[in-house]
């Protein structure tokens, strides 16, 4: 953050959006972590009212640790720019654009960044058939964590029937078998690579419920995989015009060795969460969870 340094900290938590629990978690373990730091911290659940809350506040900075719709897809980054407040994470464009899977799968197509078929499909059609050979995967184009996520296996004879909740227009993504793995992207360096184990899909529950998941750091991969992920992560970060953190998720089948890494999508706003991991591989390289969100007030900024 360029001029003073800041003191005084609003953590944007909650929200409407599917994610309110997880933001709110994350929100809580960040406001602790910047008192620690010595920052004064307000939490703010950010309702309908969160312009007129952020006007009386005056914070120095906003810690966005908003997720999902409206918190992370430059909606509440145009408000904050509005406002002349900075901000942490990423900005309008970036934000609404890595929120948009299909858009970002095209930036990262032309980037050279290998990714999976994906179709954006009427809801009612693919409920009524099949719109690509199973495996696959249907799930919102604008949603993260999991939420909404559908996994159409091999011998399904039906479609999937979705829920009412599902938005009319939803991506259908083919189905990549293999490993998880996943490699944040804190300003110009690539972090390191996890490699995540469920007993299922790696679903909600799986990225946020404690055992829901294990993670192996670094990664036990070969190194010329490591360093794709850790390539890929970090081009992914710049063609979208990140700043700050974000994570870029991968699927990897061991058959097809280096042809068969593909990038999923990038998070601009990285769970903050006791099992997130995010902080789990700053900590491997040294920086704790406190100095990590330090951090991130330093590069808080606005006007981008």
């Amino acid at each position: 953050m360029s001029g003073r340094a800041a003191s005084s900290i609003v953590v944007l938590m909650g929200g409407p959006s599917a994610e309110r629990e997880v933001s709110m978690s994350s929100g809580t373990e960040c406001a602790a972590a910047l008192r620690s730091e010595g920052f004064d911290v307000t939490e703010l659940d950010a309702g309908p009212d969160v312009a007129e809350r952020l006007l009386d506040l005056k914070p120095d900075v906003v810690f966005n640790a908003l997720h999902g719709r409206w918190g992370e897809d430059g909606c509440v980054q145009g408000l904050l720019e509005w406002l002349r407040i900075p901000y942490t994470h990423s900005g309008v464009l970036a934000s609404a654009l890595a929120m948009d899977k299909q858009r970002s799968k095209s930036i990262y197509m032309n980037a050279g960044l290998p990714v999976v078929e994906s179709m954006i499909c009427p809801k009612d059609k693919v409920k009524s058939g099949h719109m690509m050979i199973p495996p696959y995967v249907v799930k919102p184009n604008n949603e993260g964590s999991s939420v909404g996520v559908y996994l159409v296996h091999e011998m399904s004879n039906a479609p999937p029937q979705l829920s009412d909740e599902m938005p009319e227009m939803v991506m259908v993504e083919a189905y990549v078998p293999g490993r998880e793995l996943t490699t944040t992207v804190m300003g110009d360096r690539a972090l390191t690579v996890t490699d995540i184990f469920t007993d299922g899909w790696y679903d909600y529950d799986a990225k946020y419920k404690p055992g829901g998941s294990r993670h192996q750091i670094p990664a036990d991969v070969p190194k010329p995989i490591f360093d794709l992920c850790m390539d890929y992560a970090l081009r992914a970060h710049q063609v979208l015009g990140c700043r700050g953190l974000s994570r870029t998720d991968f699927r990897w089948n061991e058959e097809l060795g280096m042809e068969g890494l593909f990038l999923l999508e990038t998070n601009t706003q990285p769970g903050m969460t006791p099992t997130s991991l995010a902080p789990e591989q700053a900590q491997h390289v040294g920086m704790d969870f406190g100095a990590l969100c330090r951090w991130l007030v330093e590069d808080a900024s606005c006007n981008r």
